[in-house]
């Protein structure tokens, strides 16, 4: 009797095992769908879209400058074992063609931008060289992230099919956050007069936030921080901040701060902070997501002009 009863339990155990190495064993703890995106504020709208059924490799960290990445092998290694590749588009990512054909990616990447109604650097230029560019930044409008979200959920139900209802439900809820983060940004710029929400960042990032927001930037450079800034633009940003009597002097958390620094001694102006342009910040910062960022942008700007 006791013989039986331990070759019954044997014998459920084998069975389990089996199950466990079964297709159905397999789709029920599948491993998680490979996905990289190009930068850190993109993987964060990934990972928010995909929860648990998606890892995210991103190949522009936080802190780090997709304007002037330069790939290395091991990015190469992250792409070619990816089932979907996610980018910016809009030519932020200048490299990402290079990247995939080296990696042998087989597939398309996902354009998060698409359908987007882009700005060209001309429409909020300040006298910078490239004018037919298209300002990548796109991410600084929320109601733009809630269109890349919606994008995001098409690409990783287009990657994995079984997991379409979790990604729907996932951007669902994730886009009623970004509804909610739009309307506390544009309560924060109501207390402030549309004439005095000027500022000057460190490179002409914001061209979508200023038009969502109704805020105007000035930069002494252009879309892309690899461009130069010239003398003439600087001479000319110095004298306007004077004679507008601009009080909000940012430096970007991934461009060099000397330019500003200079900017602000010749004006009289000192820096009020840091802005998030282009990246996160690190966990421990202020931006360590898309929602922190576009917060504690807001909230810095806001008190910069306020005075606080």
């Amino acid at each position: 009797m006791q013989q039986n009863l331990r070759r019954h339990a044997l014998v459920s155990l084998v069975t389990l095992g089996a199950l466990a190495f079964s297709p159905l064993g397999h789709t029920q703890t599948a491993a998680p769908v490979k996905a990289v995106a190009s930068f850190s504020i993109l993987g964060d709208l990934v990972r928010q879209v995909g929860g648990g059924r998606v890892s995210v490799d991103v190949l522009v960290g936080p802190g780090a400058d997709a304007h002037v990445f330069q790939p290395t092998p091991s990015h190469a290694k992250q792409v070619a074992q990816a089932q979907v590749v996610f980018a910016n588009g809009l030519g932020f990512e200048g490299w990402m063609q290079r990247l995939l054909d080296t990696a042998g990616y087989k597939g398309k990447p996902v354009l998060v931008s698409q359908g987007i109604k882009h700005l060209q650097a001309e429409e909020h230029d300040h006298g910078h060289h490239g004018h037919s560019e298209a300002d990548p930044h796109a991410w600084q409008s929320v109601p733009n992230v809630v269109a890349y979200v919606v994008n995001i959920a098409k690409g990783l139900c287009a990657a994995d099919a079984a997991g379409c209802d979790v990604y729907k439900k996932n951007a669902e809820a994730y886009t009623g956050q970004l509804q909610a983060l739009d309307a506390e940004i544009k309560a924060g710029w109501a207390a402030i007069p549309a004439a005095q929400r000027k500022l000057i960042t460190s490179h002409d990032a914001f061209g979508y936030y200023a038009k969502t927001y109704g805020v105007k930037f000035m930069a002494p450079q252009g879309v892309s921080t690899d461009s130069e800034a010239s003398a003439k633009g600087v001479a000319q940003l110095v004298r306007q901040i004077k004679k507008e009597n601009i009080k909000a002097l940012f430096v970007e958390s991934i461009s060099d701060p000397r330019l500003i620094e200079q900017i602000g001694r010749e004006t009289g102006v000192k820096p009020a902070g840091e802005l998030f342009a282009d990246s996160l910040s690190d966990a421990s910062g202020p931006a360590a997501s898309y929602v922190a960022l576009m917060r504690s942008n807001t909230q810095a700007m806001t008190r910069a002009i306020l005075g606080h």
